[in-house]
């Protein structure tokens, strides 16, 4: 492995170089800012490729591992490294950022502004990228916070009539959260002397943090507010159909499929490893708020009219799953959350983006405006069917591992919670089937006789979505070979830590 190459700065570096090419390219030439965008995404997945051929899953814990000095006199270090989630999440984002870019390419919302929307994807990558490598506390709260801004900006300047108010209810909702972690990341500082993640979670693992219990259940609760907003966790996640249906389906993707994982990754690395004790006491009360959202938004879902927001609503109720996994405190348990956060973020790319080349090819949402499409665009229909299979979780699809792994690994330890988010599968069933019927078979109705099939441009974009879901469905083993060393080590520090 080559240690000295700094691999994780030139990492996150790219993507600001790409957006700052863009920023600069003249107006009247959108393609060229386009096409600087995604050389830039394309560089960007080169070297999250080389990290990973270079990762030794048996290796050390964190790898490719810079620290410098960033504010000695504070203990803030400039700090990256990557664990074996980390690294799958920094794979998924490389790989849907390129996609994103493609499919919204000849978006109509982006107008004489294309050059700003392709920067401000490019700079909230970057963002996200640090947040997965970042291995000081103050650090990764820097970013975690700041790629709100170009993600507000996003959803409000490029978007539908309600994109201002969807905007400010997304800003609004994540800097409170932001805020009160904030609060508790001064909190901690205080209280351990340091802002270094390794350092924190290395004491809390073995002797414990000398805090008393009510002051570091304080702690953990400013974390994980932040981070249940961000998820979002039911009920704090109002903000994100709003959002969602007002965004463009790339800037919708970007959100749900890679920004919203920032908070579910970190619920693994902030909150259980550095709060233990905490962790395991309000594990109850967060696996109900998970099994809650599951159920909750599966419902939402099936009584939805209109496409994109029905498939907001599942989202809400994956994420339930992913936080069920994570706070069931078993080995089969968290390593389905992880292996949930890469499969959820492809398979909503492919049914958002597939959706969204649906509606712009009508300009309408509402599910019964369709009817018949199957008969005119068979390509599209086949790639909503399999998309939307993958989201119920259908066998041999990504999805369904990582499901029955979250499943098993919470049976273990909560039987109830388990059988009732089970219940999810049906329900599951129940909105995409319904809505594939309402949408794509049936009488053709005469306002789609004229609709024209994928185009060569959405299918290079479908084409990877729906082989990555093949794949990983049938042979899932070399993500979760990267992924289980890491979280043994967080399983081994929640049982360890703490009195």
């Amino acid at each position: 492995m080559v240690t000295d190459f700094p691999w994780l700065t030139t990492l996150w570096l790219l993507p600001v170089i790409g957006a700052v090419l863009t920023l600069v390219t003249p107006r009247s030439r959108p393609q060229l800012a386009k096409t600087c965008a995604l050389s830039a995404s394309l560089v960007t997945l080169a070297v999250a490729i080389v990290l990973v051929v270079q990762f030794d899953p048996g290796g050390e814990n964190y790898q490719f591992v810079e620290s410098h000095w960033w504010i000695e006199s504070f203990g803030a270090r400039y700090e990256l490294g990557v664990d074996g989630i980390a690294l799958v999440l920094v794979l998924l984002t490389a790989v849907l950022l390129p996609l994103l870019l493609v499919a919204g390419w000849n978006d109509p919302r982006l107008g004489e502004s294309a050059h700003v929307y392709v920067a401000s994807i490019l700079i909230v990558e970057s963002m996200v990228l640090m947040s997965f490598c970042a291995l000081d506390v103050l650090l990764f709260y820097v970013f975690f916070e700041a790629m709100l801004i170009p993600m507000y900006f996003l959803i409000g300047g490029f978007g539908g009539p309600g994109r201002a108010a969807a905007a400010v209810k997304f800003l609004l909702y994540n800097l409170v959260g932001g805020l009160v972690m904030l609060a508790a990341v001064i909190g901690l500082y205080v209280v351990v002397g340091t802002f270094s993640f390794r350092e924190i979670s290395v004491m809390a693992a073995n002797e414990g943090l000398d805090v008393s219990p009510g002051v570091l259940n304080a702690l953990f609760l400013g974390f994980m507010f932040a981070f249940a907003v961000k998820a979002p966790l039911w009920p704090f996640h109002s903000w994100l159909p709003d959002a969602a249906v007002e965004s463009t389906p790339a800037t919708a993707v970007l959100m749900m499929a890679v920004v919203d994982k920032v908070g579910t990754f970190a619920m693994l690395r902030y909150c259980l490893q550095l709060f233990p004790e905490s962790s395991r006491y309000f594990a109850p009360v967060i696996v109900t708020l998970a099994v809650v959202g599951i159920v909750y938004g599966a419902v939402l879902a099936i009584a939805q009219t209109d496409v994109m927001r029905l498939i907001a609503y599942t989202s809400i109720s994956h994420f339930g799953f992913i936080i069920l996994g994570i706070f069931a405190m078993t080995s089969q348990g968290q390593a389905g959350s992880a292996l949930y956060m890469v499969n959820h973020g492809i398979s909503t790319a492919a049914l958002f983006l597939v959706a969204g080349f649906l509606v712009s090819r009508r300009g309408t949402r509402v599910i019964a405006h369709y009817g018949g499409v199957q008969k005119v665009a068979p390509v599209l229909a086949g790639t909503f069917l399999v998309a939307g299979l993958a989201t119920l979780s259908l066998p041999g699809l990504a999805p369904f591992v990582s499901e029955f792994l979250v499943l098993i690994g919470t049976f273990a330890k909560y039987h109830v919670a388990a059988v009732v988010a089970s219940s999810a599968l049906v329900l599951s069933a129940i909105y995409v089937l319904w809505l594939y019927q309402r949408v794509m078979t049936g009488p053709r109705r005469a306002e789609n006789d004229g609709m024209k099939d994928l185009v060569p441009r959405e299918l290079a974009v479908m084409a990877p979505l729906i082989a990555l879901l093949i794949i990983l469905g049938v042979y899932p083993k070399p993500l979760l070979d990267i992924v289980s060393p890491a979280v043994e080590t967080t399983i081994t520090a929640v049982e360890t830590g703490g009195p």
